[in-house]
């Protein structure tokens, strides 16, 4: 039982890193800052920027919504960048080399879109699928990036914090795609985050289908949505043409709560999201375009829920919507897991606010 910094409530909900009730979460909060600081210093003590660094008159890094400005000698806030010589340098993440680790998944698997995929159903089928019952005895190159845009509180994936700050293992395109068996059907690229190493991404899938033409090879990403729009441009057509899918993770609605879980705005996220959607009418099945959300206890409830459905239904009712359960990780270790009755009352925000196809994943993680 932790209490609110600010307000002084009492609750389970409230974590020893995130002091702040949901309510009292603020940019201009004194609790906000203390949050800041412990994310900061738990990213400094594995030899990341505590900030995305921004100093005036650096060369600026373009490639995701943060868009570091990085002085002599530091690292930008992914750990990819660095300024030498008064120039931007790229250590990873580019069309010839990305930390990057990688692992076959046998479909179907747990994959946030699998219950709408071609691999879990057989949507697409024949094009995009080869089974219309699901695609067992294939699998998933899953592509681990060792790299993020964001750093979540509650982050379940935290040790990618390592591979960007040690730089390894770094690895080429062609050192990924000699993973291709003739029974992987599919390569879903996510971390940690793509954003920061889209570039290199984007270059091992166009090897990739270079090198196993006229067969079926979807190309997914599962990301938080900060990357330049001309990188999410060039994900959108691959992922159209393979019959692949863009899974949206959008962490919550208003941009303060993002900013005290994620560390960053939501704003280029939310801009994308939109521009994804513009593609939609390019392939009905399987679906283009997926969302997820974490149902975090005491933060990401109901009311979040419920904002982010609406946003969705703007550009299609029928946009794949998954969410998820929580379990205590990283810095929010201390708080409980989702309860069934948030997660069904979440579900009953999105189907309310117009969306047709809501699914809670993870139920086993339900208390």
């Amino acid at each position: 039982m932790a209490i609110c910094n600010l307000c002084g409530k009492e609750s389970p909900l409230i974590g020893e890193n995130l002091p702040l009730c949901r309510d009292c979460i603020s940019r201009d909060s004194p609790g906000f800052e203390t949050v800041q600081k412990i994310r900061a210093a738990s990213r400094e003590r594995v030899g990341l920027p505590g900030m995305p660094p921004w100093e005036e008159g650096a060369p600026r890094c373009s490639v995701c919504v943060n868009e570091c400005r990085i002085g002599p000698g530091e690292k930008g806030y992914c750990g990819l960048r660095t300024n030498q010589g008064g120039g931007l340098v790229n250590l990873a993440g580019t069309r010839n080399k990305g930390v990057v680790t990688w692992y076959h998944d046998p479909l179907p698997s747990n994959c946030v879109a699998d219950w709408v995929c071609p691999a879990g159903t057989g949507a697409g089928y024949p094009r995009y699928a080869y089974d219309p019952r699901g695609e067992w005895g294939y699998n998933n190159l899953a592509v681990f990036l060792g790299a993020c845009s964001f750093d979540c509180l509650y982050c379940q994936n935290h040790q990618y914090r390592h591979m960007a700050a040690s730089l390894s293992p770094l690895r080429a395109p062609r050192e990924l795609t000699r993973a291709v068996k003739k029974n992987t059907s599919c390569i879903c690229f996510f971390g940690g985050d793509p954003s920061p190493q889209l570039p290199f991404t984007i270059k091992a899938s166009r090897v990739a289908l270079e090198e196993n033409p006229g067969r079926i090879l979807r190309i997914c990403w599962e990301t938080n949505g900060t990357m330049h729009p001309t990188l999410l441009k060039r994900i959108c057509y691959l992922a159209l043409e393979t019959g692949g899918c863009i899974k949206f993770d959008l962490k919550a609605w208003r941009e303060d709560l993002h900013r005290a879980l994620t560390g960053v705005t939501n704003g280029r996220t939310l801009q994308n999201f939109a521009y994804a959607a513009s593609y939609l009418g390019e392939r009905e099945e399987p679906p283009f375009l997926v969302a997820s959300t974490l149902l975090v206890p005491g933060y990401v409830e109901k009311e979040e829920v419920g904002a982010l459905a609406r946003f969705i239904a703007r550009f299609s009712p029928h946009i794949p919507y998954s969410l998820l359960a929580f379990y205590p990780c990283h810095l929010l270790y201390d708080l409980p897991t989702t309860s069934r009755r948030q997660a069904e009352e979440c579900r009953e925000a999105a189907l309310e606010a117009g969306l047709t196809r809501v699914r809670l994943g993870n139920v086993h993680l339900l208390s």
